[in-house]
């Protein structure tokens, strides 16, 4: 016999692009809010640590997701993503880190970035904060970008 079980709390941490807005509002009340992105395609060791290393950089971390049509752009390869956005989603909402998930279409998340308005932008040592996609509006509004050195030598590109 099996058992039905309730959906795991995690996936109150999904928001749509629409929604996110207005969840965002709500994490920075506690803070403030911390917005990383990228594709996230294939989780490992170095992924979750700089998740962690981001989130302490404020109250809340937000992540926007490439969808699978905007990783394919990136040209990663014909096989990326591995995993479908809907997976990706998940898994990111899963981890303890991660306050809110969301995703966008462009071949940038400037336009997620603007619409979020964090206190800071973060992302991989493989970024200088002066090609990150979206420092100079942050710190204009009085923010900070930030790009947080590799560890456990991992990469997934």
């Amino acid at each position: 016999m099996q058992t039905a079980l309730a959906e795991p709390d995690f996936l109150t941490k999904i928001a749509s692009p629409q929604e996110a807005v207005s969840r965002i509002a709500q994490l920075r009340e506690k803070g403030p809010v911390v917005f990383t992105n990228g594709v996230f395609d294939v989780l490992h060791r170095g992924h979750a640590t700089y998740l962690a290393q981001a989130r302490s950089l404020g109250a809340s971390l937000v992540v926007a997701l490439n969808t699978d049509a905007s990783s394919k752009r990136l040209g990663k390869g014909d096989d990326r993503p591995l995993n479908t956005l809907e997976d990706r989603v998940a898994l990111m909402a899963a981890l303890g880190s991660v306050s809110l998930v969301t995703w966008f279409d462009e071949d940038t998340p400037l336009n997620a970035i603007l619409a979020s308005r964090p206190e800071v932008l973060v992302k991989g040592g493989d970024w200088p904060v002066e090609k990150m996609v979206g420092a100079k509006e942050v710190v204009d509004w009085g923010g900070r970008a930030v790009s947080i050195q590799f560890e456990h030598e991992r990469s997934t590109t």
